[in-house]
């Protein structure tokens, strides 16, 4: 048979390739798949990689991906037969339910097909009576299960789609095992034991196929429930019974360990969206009151070190200076051939060791240990893992007997794997992961979307009393950047008042007091603030800060007087706390020591001085069309705060010839165009808050009163010309207001606010 000319040519070369690295590439013929499209990692040369995609609810087949071999020629060249096509999704079989009936009766389940279940005489149905197929190859709800009152220890817990069990009896120490059927593979435990307390061991099991993903919802309730105990501060019970509850102190005992496969086989898209996630997940876990030790890596047959988590513990690193670090990180970053896991996991190891030599066995039992790696799992080289793995494990437990029986210090310990990759190696990876409260293991088609889960992870209950959490970036959701704004309406007998306000606890928003007039009453005014359970919130009271008086100063050459231009609004309910609606920090608070890590006893001077310096930029809102948009300020403090609030002079209404008569201390100044050109306050800004984001925390520093010039009507953004200029209440100098209705602990409406003693 005669060869074509690209083979000869490549035959050719075959004899240089020992000794003059010479190699062919590889041509485009026959690689199409119908349905989708394909990419290439490295182009036509050796080692690419040609990757098939296909739409939403189908997979490519027979063949995921195909390599470029020395040779030219692809890996896995598609045959007439089965010629390369994107295929329907199916589910696995659901016709392994016991004592009941699956219908319709189908040979394959597709993607949106439908399910309903039913259980015979005597069998009550636990799970989802109704299921679809969905388009990543899982059964929507959970596994439906009949079952009737046995008098067993653990109740029945049910076969999954497409898998076998082996066990029947739910009795004190029964153990069930669990397998897969035809080309499926088994995610979760493959044996549980009933205990003592009716739980089973492990984890559900699933059983998936080579295209199954989990989705960005199901890793946040997973990863989520399983990481949250790691990232709150909480106490036990007591000394005998702590359950799953971590201690973990404000100086740093939580020692995170995270690498990134930077080999060939992952596609850079896969990497750039792992590095960004990994630098998501460093911010969010920053908003919490924790500094966790950092080891980053990203790796192939080598490791490339971003930070030593010993410098953390010396404090040669900042948390800054580490994002940058990740940000920044190149996948041309050295050599990419070959992947060695065994060597990360040997370098945590290494790690684990030199700590707990600096601290001593007492010292090491207070760190907790999280392992997070994203990997295809394709080593080639460095043997397996899990004699590395089982190490770690003897290392972090400090129990001989760990294998016989649940480790006393098994919460101490988690290894996460985000399986990511055109082609995933499962049943390397699996028995990788360790941990107790969920799930371990995650297979992602789409991991950029793990960045707003990442985000889900801070809002379960415990720490729903962290102030000034938020976004970061846009989201769909625009409250979600701004969870605290609220919008205020005051009218009465014809006069409309619109103002901005921001939530400082769940039942009370802060405001200025210029909107309401002395004929006010609570039954005319409204919050706009969109909680899920109704926009419009009704208002219960309101309060003035006692020593606001706009005539106060008449006499004086001042025919409207602004200071101490606070009020605080009662809601008649709590507002319901989630990504949307969440509380802002407000100054002298230990919320807000905690937000800004003011480690011990913290005092409001120190929180003045760590968040308003010379030349402070600050942001408020304004409205814009159906919601906000920001503006930004910056305070001028110090020597610079004189020649600011001259221009108050110019304000129409004051003849007074000193500035400091309208604009008291209580003040600060912003606007112009020197040395920054600032926004300008537009009318309907009044009483929102004047804020700085400090490390993903959102502190209020003042709020919105009045200004030298009316440049703009009914909201926007606006510049500030050469001399206009905003002045906005201090909220550090009006604290004794705030605490005395926020902290008062002799009433029975709500949870008072902690204020610093001084």
């Amino acid at each position: 048979m005669q060869l074509s000319v690209h083979w000869v040519g490549c035959a050719a070369l075959l004899s240089l390739l020992i000794v003059g690295e010479v190699w062919c590439a590889c041509t485009e013929d026959n690689m199409q798949i119908e349905g989708g499209h394909y990419t290439l990692t490295k182009g036509l040369n050796a080692s690419s990689m040609l990757v098939y995609h296909c739409p939403e609810g189908f997979y490519p087949y027979p063949s995921r991906r195909r390599v470029c071999l020395l040779t030219g020629t692809w890996s896995e060249m598609p045959r007439r037969s089965k010629p390369q096509t994107c295929r329907m999704v199916e589910c696995p079989n659901p016709f392994v339910l016991m004592h009941g009936s699956v219908y319709p009766p189908q040979e394959k389940y597709f993607a949106d097909n439908e399910t309903t279940y039913e259980c015979y005489s005597g069998y009550t149905l636990r799970g989802s009576a109704r299921r679809v197929c969905l388009p990543n190859g899982k059964w929507s709800g959970s596994t439906p299960i009949c079952s009737r009152d046995s008098g067993s220890d653990c109740a029945d817990p049910g076969i999954p789609a497409g898998a076998l069990r082996n066990g029947n009896s739910f009795g004190l120490d029964d153990k069930v095992k669990y397998s897969c059927t035809g080309n499926l593979f088994l995610v979760g435990s493959s044996v549980r034991v009933c205990l003592e307390n009716g739980q089973w061991t492990g984890t559900e099991p699933a059983c998936y196929y080579d295209y199954t993903y989990d989705t960005p919802l199901e890793v946040s309730e997973a990863f989520g429930s399983a990481i949250k105990g790691s990232l709150t501060t909480l106490e036990p019970t007591d000394d005998t019974q702590e359950g799953r509850k971590i201690r973990i102190s404000k100086t740093g005992t939580l020692d995170i360990y995270i690498g990134v496969d930077i080999s060939e086989s992952i596609e850079e898209k896969y990497f750039n969206d792992a590095r960004d996630t990994v630098a998501k997940l460093i911010t969010k876990i920053s908003s919490f009151p924790i500094s966790p030790n950092y080891e980053v890596v990203f790796f192939s047959s080598e490791v490339f070190e971003v930070v030593n988590i010993l410098d953390f513990l010396d404090g040669k690193v900042q948390l800054n200076v580490l994002k940058t670090k990740v940000e920044s990180f190149k996948i041309g970053t050295g050599n990419t051939a070959g992947t060695d896991l065994n060597l990360v996991f040997m370098t945590f190891l290494e790690r684990m060791a030199l700590i707990k030599q600096r601290t001593g066995d007492d010292g090491f039992k207070e760190h907790r240990h999280v392992i997070i790696l994203f990997t295809d799992g394709a080593y080639n080289m460095g043997g397996s893992p899990e004699p590395t793995v089982e190490k770690i494990k003897n290392m972090v437990y400090m129990d001989p007997n760990y294998k016989q029986k649940e480790p006393l210090r098994a919460e101490y310990l988690d290894i996460y794997i985000f399986a990511i990759g055109a082609q995933i190696f499962d049943d390397d990876l699996e028995p990788l992961t360790v941990g107790t409260g969920g799930n371990h293991y995650f297979r992602m088609k789409d991991i950029k979307k793990l960045q707003k889960t990442f985000d889900e992870i801070i809002d379960e209950d415990e720490v729903k009393g962290l102030c000034g959490l938020h976004k970061d970036y846009v989201t769909t959701e625009e409250r979600e950047n701004y969870p605290w704004a609220a919008q205020i309406v005051v009218q009465n007998e014809g006069r409309v008042m619109k103002c901005m306000g921001s939530l400082v606890t769940p039942m009370f928003i802060l405001t200025a007091a210029h909107c309401f007039t002395f004929e006010d009453l609570p039954k005319h005014v409204t919050v706009d603030i969109n909680d899920g359970q109704g926009r419009i919130k009704r208002v219960k009271n309101f309060f003035l800060h006692p020593k606001f008086n706009v005539s106060a100063k008449v006499n004086e050459g001042v025919k409207e007087f602004y200071d101490y231009d606070v009020a605080l609004i009662q809601l008649t309910e709590f507002v319901k706390i989630s990504t949307l609606v969440r509380p802002i920090c407000i100054p002298c608070t230990q919320e807000t020591s905690d937000a800004l890590k003011l480690v011990g006893e913290s005092t409001c001077a120190a929180q003045e001085q760590l968040l308003l310096k010379n030349m402070e930029k600050l942001t408020f809102l304004t409205r814009k069309g159906k919601w906000v948009d920001e503006k930004h300020v910056h305070a001028k403090l110090g020597d610079k705060r004189d020649e600011c609030i001259q221009h108050a002079l110019e304000a129409p209404g004051i003849t007074a010839k000193k500035a400091e008569i309208p604009v008291t201390e209580n003040f600060l100044c912003t606007g112009g165009r020197t040395p920054f050109r600032d926004h300008i306050a537009c009318t309907g800004d009044s009483g929102g808050a004047v804020f700085k984001n400090y490390e993903h925390r959102t502190v209020q520093i003042g709020v919105v009163s009045w200004g030298s010039k009316n440049l703009c009507k009914g909201g926007g953004v606006v510049d500030s010309d050469e001399n206009s200029r905003d002045f906005h209440i201090n909220v550090f100098r009006v604290v004794p207001f705030l605490k005395s209705i926020l902290g008062n602990d002799n009433q029975d409406d709500y949870a008072p606010l902690e204020f610093l003693k001084s």
